[in-house]
């Protein structure tokens, strides 16, 4: 069995063909967003039912990523052609219209592998997350079963707690949130944290 823990590693690397502000893009790669936190995420396929209820809750939240330097990208084992009827579906059809973030085609499947996310048996990647650094190294991730949907709320707080340790070298505890402490990482600085 492989090692499915990406945390701390280099993100693999892919070019890929994806749909960008609807159209087609022969090469999207992680890279091309260096200098920018990336959320990478999965999703197991078009035209189904948890899928758009995500779609759309990362695209209503666009703005707090964008206001981190954070560039969202959706990957599924469907084509392009797919990921843009999808995409021109209304949301009261069941559709994505108005998602604006890339859409990759993982249609050989080597990314869900790559990232292992792949669930073989059935052709289609799991709900799996990969928060990416500034410098594409994956620092978080998250790997939920088909039926389970992801909270973006809780993905944004990941992201702040990375920016906070990034700016100041504090960690962050238990349920921490935006604007409280952090705390220094040694056994004075929780002993001051737990008092």
């Amino acid at each position: 069995m492989s090692n499915t823990l990406l945390v701390g590693k280099m993100a693999p690397r892919f070019r890929a063909k994806a749909v960008v502000e609807g159209r087609i893009v022969d090469e999207l790669s992680l890279f091309d967003y260096l200098g920018s936190y990336v959320v990478f995420f999965f999703y197991p396929l078009d035209f189904t039912f948890v899928c758009p209820t995500e779609l759309h809750a990362f695209q209503e939240k666009l703005g707090e990523f964008e206001k981190r330097q954070t560039q969202v990208v959706a990957c599924s084992v469907d084509s392009c052609y797919t990921h843009l009827a999808w995409l021109n579906t209304p949301k009261n059809k069941g559709g994505i219209q108005g998602v604006s973030y890339p859409l990759v085609s993982d249609l050989n499947k080597s990314i869900s592998e790559q990232f292992q996310v792949l669930k073989e048996e059935d052709g289609i990647s799991y709900r799996g997350l990969f928060l990416l650094d500034k410098q594409g190294i994956v620092r978080h991730q998250l790997i939920n079963d088909l039926p389970l949907g992801r909270s973006v709320d809780e993905i944004l707080r990941t992201l702040d707690a990375l920016i906070f340790h990034e700016s100041n070298g504090e960690v962050c505890p238990a349920n921490w949130k935006l604007g409280a402490k952090g705390l220094k990482p040694t056994k004075e600085g929780v002993a001051s944290y737990l008092s």
